[in-house]
């Protein structure tokens, strides 16, 4: 998927390969909590494991792409930007997988989908872009949307552990997300291809997390075979099919389009949510969601586009 050996698609096979990433992605909330469910355990620990080895699986299957990495040579900057992506994406995992643990799915997908808000006020910050009046109402109203979900899930804290770290953590996520979007960005325009550039940030971000399990004193070992079955699963499926699809798809149309397309995900997972463990969002969450996703919507259309 290197920019150098790949031919121009023509557009159905993009929007194919993207509504396939999409979906893809919109399964790694089921399958952490599949994967929680057989094991019996929840919490910090076992999110680190799940995280670590979700991107170490990941960085597995995509071995072939370092031939790309060598055959090219990518710049000293294009790799530091791309190693710091791929700690950006270390900590994007570890928060958001452990906020699975003590909120819904629905408002812990739809709350870590609020990265291009924060790329937007990140890029006000970084490059000077100031943002349109339409990107900063969209600003707000996803702001508001938050805070529906935070007073939603509060209503419904019965169901769940501790929901409000639950959607701290997701929104940390979603901080760390837009990170490794901007500096995996910076990697590219620096000449580093898709394909070296996730296995670059896949394998820097796996590397930042096997040790923390052992850490944080949880074990790799002595979980029922499911678990790991689970786990790949999300490594091929999400990570490597899904993330790949969607970092792919934004070299042949707009970012936008993609960015709104990825709305899409906390809708999926809710879902299949909902028909898997039969969790159904109160109706606060509901309304926070709809708030969240018309207001990212607003804003990434009101998005000025960036010159190369």
């Amino acid at each position: 998927m290197d920019a150098d050996s790949s031919s121009k698609p023509q557009i159905w096979q993009v929007v194919v390969i993207l509504t396939i990433g999409v979906f893809a992605v919109s399964t790694a909330a089921i399958f952490i909590r599949l994967s929680m469910a057989a094991a019996g355990v929840q919490g910090v620990g076992f999110s680190l494991v799940v995280a670590a080895l979700r991107l170490t699986l990941a960085s597995l299957i995509l071995l072939p792409a370092w031939r790309g990495v060598r055959r090219l040579q990518p710049s000293r900057r294009a790799w530091l930007y791309a190693i710091a992506a791929g700690g950006s994406l270390a900590v994007h995992f570890a928060m958001w997988i452990s906020s699975l643990s003590y909120t819904s799915i629905a408002a812990s997908t739809t709350l870590v989908t609020t990265n291009p808000v924060w790329v937007a006020l990140i890029s006000w910050w970084w490059w000077q872009e100031t943002p349109t009046k339409q990107t900063i109402l969209g600003i707000a109203i996803a702001l508001l949307g938050s805070i529906l979900i935070a007073l939603g899930t509060v209503e419904a804290a019965e169901s769940y552990t501790n929901p409000l770290l639950g959607d701290g953590l997701a929104l940390v996520g979603a901080w760390a997300a837009s990170c490794y979007f901007l500096l995996g960005r910076e990697a590219q325009r620096q000449g580093m291809g898709v394909g070296s550039y996730v296995a670059v940030a896949y394998s820097a971000a796996a590397l930042v997390l096997l040790p923390l399990p052992l850490i944080w004193g949880t074990s790799y070992a002595g979980y029922p075979l499911m678990v790991y079955v689970y786990i790949f699963l999300m490594a091929l499926v999400s990570q490597a099919i899904g993330h790949t699809s969607c970092n792919w798809a934004v070299r042949w149309i707009s970012p936008t389009l993609v960015t709104l397309a990825i709305l899409l995900e906390p809708v999926s997972a809710s879902l299949l949510g909902y028909l898997i463990f039969k969790e159904l969002p109160s109706v606060g969450v509901g309304i926070g969601a709809i708030a969240i996703l018309t207001g990212v919507a607003i804003a990434v259309l009101g998005t000025r586009p960036r010159a190369a």
